[in-house]
């Protein structure tokens, strides 16, 4: 049986979980290394890759992205930022795709957010908009379509994504267009998994997993691997780690025949 492993990590910009203070704990890059190369996937799929910047500022080349690609030796990757804004909170930015297969036909989707008005640091702002990235590879010979997202977290706000659609129908959209083997990893902040379940159930994708918890401040499922019916799971787990606020989401997948 020929199978592949697939990756899902918020990496929380290489921040370390520490749960006396949070906002606070240190970075440790080399840590987030080596939790990516003990997993051993074939296909690897990050958001908040970098630390937003005061004013919105992007850094050229993203420095986080460039030691990732360097110690994934026989990776090849695609990052990319959002749109650019000075409204931008100095929390995780950026999603990447790594693949032990070559990726080409890449390409980015914004996704904009509802004017949703909310304080932080004593002043009232509205979010910035998020993203969807794509690429395709080849893997025992089938094509495949990866996506990854990261969409905004309307519960934060004290509203929710169902209220406020737009970010997963867009996604929704992308996944109806594909027509063969199809996996989408992100970290989707959807409080109410059961929503975006039976949302993506409906445009034909299954997620690898719906019970065990992703995310350390709430007992919430916010990342999630689904998949098109070309493809079949074989297993998956749930990895806690200290390197980021979220736990690591593993699937191993078979070619449906």
């Amino acid at each position: 049986m020929k199978t592949f492993k697939v990756m899902q990590f918020n990496m929380q910009f290489g921040q370390i979980w520490d749960e006396t203070n949070a906002d606070r704990a240190p970075i440790d890059l080399d840590l987030t290394i080596a939790e990516i190369l003990n997993c051993d996937a074939d296909i690897v799929i990050l958001q908040e890759v970098e630390h937003a910047q005061p004013g919105g500022v992007q850094l050229d080349p993203p420095p986080n992205y460039t030691r990732l690609k360097a110690a994934l030796k026989g990776y090849h990757g695609y990052f990319s930022y959002p749109k650019a804004d000075p409204r931008e909170l100095p929390f995780g930015i950026g999603l990447a795709i790594f693949s032990r297969t070559p990726l080409r036909d890449t390409f980015r989707l914004e996704l904009p957010s509802s004017p949703v008005e909310f304080e932080f640091g004593g002043e009232k702002t509205t979010p910035t908009d998020r993203l969807l990235i794509g690429a395709k590879t080849t893997l025992f010979g089938h094509e495949v379509q990866l996506f990854n997202t990261h969409l905004l977290a309307y519960f934060m706000l004290n509203s929710s994504s169902e209220r406020h659609n737009q970010q997963r129908q867009l996604v929704v959209e992308q996944l109806r267009r594909t027509q063969g083997p199809t996996l989408i990893g992100g970290d989707f902040n959807v409080s109410n998994r059961d929503s975006l379940i039976h949302q993506f159930a409906d445009a034909g994708y299954q997620p690898v997993q719906t019970t065990k918890v992703t995310w350390r401040h709430r007992p919430f499922v916010l990342d999630h691997i689904f998949h098109s019916g070309h493809l079949r799971k074989v297993g998956y787990d749930v990895k806690p780690t200290r390197a980021s606020d979220h736990h690591i989401l593993i699937a191993e997948f078979e070619f449906a025949k």
